[in-house]
């Protein structure tokens, strides 16, 4: 399939406009079964995504976007700043803008999230019992275990620098999103800098790499894994053995998820399973189980 620019639109969350985009959706009158697809970290509404989009459209399935406010084509002051409160509730006014949609059927969607998003989307299923199912893709789970996994010398620059925003406001402090391996950056293991390629090779290069610093405050309080055991719609939960960014304790998920969770485990660490050579039965297994659940 040939990537289109897809059907834009706006919804408005935490009284501000955000931007969306569907993708796939049949224009000759037929309701179809639709994914909402929830970004992770630093994520905007096509980083990482395409192929996802691609091979989801090419099953059947409508797919849709978004940005939250102050991030890619949202407007909205600060830029990227990060509050997954905020953004939950901004997810679920974008499921709402997705079901009220013309051709979409809104009795058939998915739930899908990754990384940062993949907890947001755990977060949102629990709300809404009556979607189809939810997909958390290599999800942040447990703020704690993500901000232990950061070196010591790290945190102290990022201590610096989360007080340097605090104290000052008007002049925001950011952190780059993603570097190379020994880079300074929120994310520079397992392979980060990969993400800067994916960008100028899909993106044209066109990504805004960095988040305010005091964004990171939110990370350790944040605990999307503990509704895990609320939700009552068939889930599917792929996670990464080798996470040092969202840190996969496969027994404590298995421990927590109920009996309508599928879990998939992959041999590769948190940027792998975007990428070949692991997308191709990590996408497999996911259309798997979207035909389960959406037909």
């Amino acid at each position: 399939m040939t990537f289109n620019n897809g059907v834009k639109s706006t919804f408005t969350a935490e009284g501000m406009e955000c931007a969306a985009t569907l993708f796939g959706a049949d224009d000759k009158g037929r309701q179809a079964p639709a994914i909402l697809m929830i970004h992770g970290w630093g994520g905007t509404q096509l980083v990482l995504f395409k192929d996802f989009i691609r091979r989801f459209n090419d099953a059947g399935y409508a797919v849709m976007t978004f940005d939250y406010p102050g991030w890619g084509a949202s407007p909205g002051i600060p830029r990227n700043r990060i509050n997954p409160w905020e953004r939950v509730r901004v997810a679920d006014a974008a499921l709402a803008h997705l079901k009220s949609m013309d051709r979409i059927d809104e009795d058939r969607i998915v739930i899908w999230g990754t990384s940062f998003g993949g907890g947001h989307a755990i977060d949102l299923a629990a709300e809404h019992p009556e979607v189809a199912g939810v997909v958390a893709h290599v999800p942040m789970l447990n703020g704690l275990a993500a901000v232990a996994a950061v070196p010591f010398m790290r945190m102290l620059r990022f201590s610096l620098d989360i007080a340097l925003d605090l104290i000052n406001p008007f002049k925001r402090r950011y952190i780059p999103i993603v570097s190379d391996e020994g880079g300074y950056s929120t994310m520079d293991r397992d392979g980060a800098g990969r993400l800067r390629d994916w960008v100028d090779e899909e993106l044209n290069g066109k990504y805004d790499n960095r988040v305010t610093a005091v964004s990171l405050l939110t990370m350790g309080p944040y605990q999307p894994g503990r509704n895990l055991s609320r939700i009552t719609i068939p889930g599917l939960i792929v996670g990464a053995l080798h996470d040092t960014v969202a840190p996969f304790d496969e027994v404590k998920v298995r421990r927590k998820a109920g009996e309508n969770f599928t879990i998939i485990t992959i041999e590769g660490n948190h940027f792998d399973p975007y990428l070949q050579p692991w997308f191709e039965e990590n996408v497999s297994n996911q259309l798997a189980f979207l035909k389960r659940v959406l037909g």
